[in-house]
């Protein structure tokens, strides 16, 4: 079993000022500030920074201002499936994924658990004999099943919101079935191709009309559930059925590159390999 801890960078709510000495960019290191930080900024000020007395005041105000809600949180331990390339490396589960975005985007810190799902070890079994993943603790309790998970982590972790309106909830929610229906297809002349494009056309349209993400401007569950599926999808049937999605499809790439080039996204990603080989067993 490994274990890695995740701080994100964002977990901390400082001004544009001060963040730039307490937090690394978001393209850096994930961490959140520490006393040290405090004092790097400290000594800085004392040795450059020339503000009038209030203003010393506001910026030390500001450098304690990191939200209390997530500076309280210990990490939040969370099993997910291990990569079958390199044990030490997050695996290809796309449910596994969802989680972890929301911890990210709601920038709670938590702790990953590597598990090994090709040799289950006794002590996730008992945890949950189910034997599947994502499985998080909360609250000293185990919870299992990723939409029953990243409802918990709303109704907890309400701020940022990212709950989807119930009536938007289900925009593309019929592409991830369609795709393993073609992927899963050794008939070219079955329908399940066109079944899936015509998903992929419906969801292209409609970010069209209401994007860039799902619920418009902001980003929220629906994406977070979506956007690993379509990543799947991309690159298991661009290997296995050399299949692309038609740039007619303008729509639904300029959504997926969205997705897909957000930090929470890129640090959750498992590796090409393992997403080849975790669809693998599924080609005819």
């Amino acid at each position: 079993m490994s274990s890695i801890k995740i701080t994100p960078a964002a977990a901390c709510t400082l001004s544009s000022t001060v963040k730039a000495f307490a937090c690394s960019s978001r393209g850096g290191s994930h961490r959140a500030p520490t006393n040290s930080s405090f004092f790097f900024f400290t000594r800085n000020y004392r040795n450059g920074f020339t503000q009038s007395r209030s203003r010393r005041r506001a910026a030390a105000l500001t450098v304690v201002s990191m939200s209390s809600a997530a500076a309280a949180i210990n990490p939040l331990e969370i099993l997910v499936k291990g990569s079958v390339t390199n044990p030490t490396k997050l695996g290809d589960c796309p449910f596994c994924q969802r989680v972890l975005l929301t911890l990210e985007e709601k920038q709670l810190p938590y702790e990953t658990k590597l598990v090994d799902l090709t040799n289950k070890p006794e002590w996730f079994l008992k945890i949950n004999p189910d034997g599947k993943v994502p499985v998080i603790k909360l609250d000293e309790k185990w919870i299992a099943d990723s939409d029953v998970i990243t409802q918990t982590l709303e109704e907890k972790y309400p701020d940022p919101p990212l709950a989807t309106p119930p009536e938007k909830a289900s925009v593309g929610s019929k592409i991830f079935s369609s795709f393993i229906g073609f992927l899963k297809s050794k008939d070219p002349g079955d329908g399940t191709e066109q079944a899936l494009l015509n998903e992929l056309s419906s969801f292209s349209d409609y970010i069209k009309e209401n994007g860039p993400f799902i619920n418009g401007k902001d980003i929220s569950a629906a994406d977070l559930s979506l956007g690993p599926k379509l990543f799947h999808l991309e690159i298991s049937l661009g290997h296995y059925k050399n299949w692309i999605i038609p740039d007619s499809l303008s729509h639904l790439k300029f959504y997926m590159k969205s997705v897909f080039s957000r930090d929470s996204f890129v640090k959750t990603t498992a590796a090409r390999e393992d997403v080849i080989l975790g669809w693998g067993k599924l080609v005819p």
